[in-house]
């Protein structure tokens, strides 16, 4: 099978109008497993955070009309009546010209309005004397201060981090309703590829991609399923493919992509069912193998063996639908602008993406430098770039010099 490249934008063109894309459905998770998922609902508050008036310090709660006056050198005088303590209900009532010993976050006692800081006051036996006026609300947190009954406090979609977990247990829930999380199935294949772990054979590398592409799943929002390494053998990677497409909802293989005789990716996932093969090839430099199909509703991406170019494929094409199973918010990628350290070619025919480190400069604020790849199987090709420049199929060449965007691979710069 010879493939016909599709262009890079016809190639996204597909993934976005052909593949059968939804969300998976809805589960109820329990809080403490909900980190980093997406909500699958609107939470809107059953009732009020804090629900009480609650003290922000230590000191006295007080009618704030009986410390009118008082200074350093002339305080006011109170009669302590009793204490409140947090996590009770207050069982004192402060009359006019008295107060209460109270604790930070205990609820404010009927008969008061603000606290006095102990700081600013003095007592002995039940008299207490107050060195600074307060004014009324004075260190207090209100009712419904932080969330107001019936306010809508998290969105359907909203990743759920530590602050939104947070939100969830302030209104007592010990559960949360999430998207379902696609689980992806991940294969690779070749003769020359052994699991890490093993003793390494003459002659054989490790399976990187299946680690790295597993951990960019993760990264996307999808849970990966690895199915190990298959053989270079159509019948053993034919029943490897239906298991992974009985087991999950998309699968990625690498390797077995290209044009050689032990080559039997595309062949083989054509065979499994229809609609079939989609893109079989794109012109883009790295990456140029890419199969990509669909049997039933399952997407089937069958990425190059080389790891720099599995992973940078995974980036610009694997990663958004994923996010989209999950229920995600695509976010576009960061970019800055830099000056090319150097000139930077093309492939011919082919759109290319150059990986580059960003180092600063003085004058042009980031300078954009190509890194030495040797060749596209080098997996610290990733590891050292901070980014990567695209050059258009009918550029030849992007100048010494020249001001270049530059997509971040990662969030934050290694400078």
């Amino acid at each position: 099978m010879f493939r016909q490249l599709m262009t890079f934008e016809e190639a996204k063109k597909v993934v976005n109008e052909q593949l059968k894309l939804k969300i998976l459905g809805e589960e109820e998770i329990s809080l403490l497993e909900a980190y980093n998922r997406v909500l699958a609902e609107d939470v809107v508050a059953t009732m009020d955070i804090p629900p009480f008036n609650r003290s922000t310090v230590d000191g006295y709660a007080v009618k704030a009309a009986d410390t009118v006056g008082a200074e350093e050198n002339q305080p006011v005088q109170l009669r302590i009546c009793g204490q409140v303590s947090v996590g009770e209900q207050p069982k004192v009532m402060v009359n006019p010209g008295e107060a209460a010993e109270i604790v930070t976050g205990a609820p404010i006692p009927e008969g008061t309005d603000a606290v006095v800081m102990v700081e600013d006051t003095d007592s002995e036996d039940h008299l207490l004397r107050v060195y600074r006026a307060v004014t009324r609300d004075e260190n207090v947190m209100k009712k419904g201060a932080d969330i107001k009954k019936g306010e809508t406090v998290l969105k359907a979609g909203q990743v759920l981090g530590a602050s939104e977990i947070g939100v969830l247990a302030a209104l007592g829930y010990s559960k949360a309703k999430v998207f379902k999380v696609p689980v992806v199935a991940v294969l690779s294949t070749g003769a020359e590829v052994t699991e890490p772990g093993k003793p390494l054979p003459a002659g054989k590398i490790y399976d990187i991609n299946a680690y790295s592409i597993s951990t960019a799943i993760l990264e996307s929002g999808g849970k990966p399923l690895y199915l190990g390494v298959i053989p270079d053998d159509k019948a053993a990677l034919q029943a490897a493919l239906k298991h992974a497409l009985s087991s999950a909802d998309m699968v990625i293989t690498s390797g077995g992509v290209s044009v050689g005789p032990k080559d039997l990716t595309p062949q083989t996932v054509s065979s499994l069912g229809e609609p079939g093969l989609l893109v079989c090839g794109i012109a883009v430099k790295p990456g140029k193998p890419t199969t990509i199909a669909l049997v039933g509703e399952k997407p089937v991406f069958a990425l190059p063996g080389h790891p720099a170019s599995a992973l940078l494929i995974f980036h610009l094409l694997v990663r958004p639908v994923i996010q989209r199973m999950a229920g995600r918010t695509a976010l576009e990628d960061k970019t800055v602008k830099a000056a090319a350290s150097t000139r930077m070619f093309s492939a011919k025919g082919r759109r290319t993406f150059v990986m580059v480190k960003l180092k600063p400069d003085a004058l042009r604020g980031f300078v954009a430098v190509p890194v030495e790849t040797g060749a596209s199987g080098a997996i610290t090709t990733l590891a050292k770039a901070d980014g990567f420049v695209e050059i258009p199929e009918n550029q030849q060449f992007i100048d010494s010099g020249e001001e270049v965007t530059v997509t971040l691979l990662k969030s934050k710069l290694s400078l």
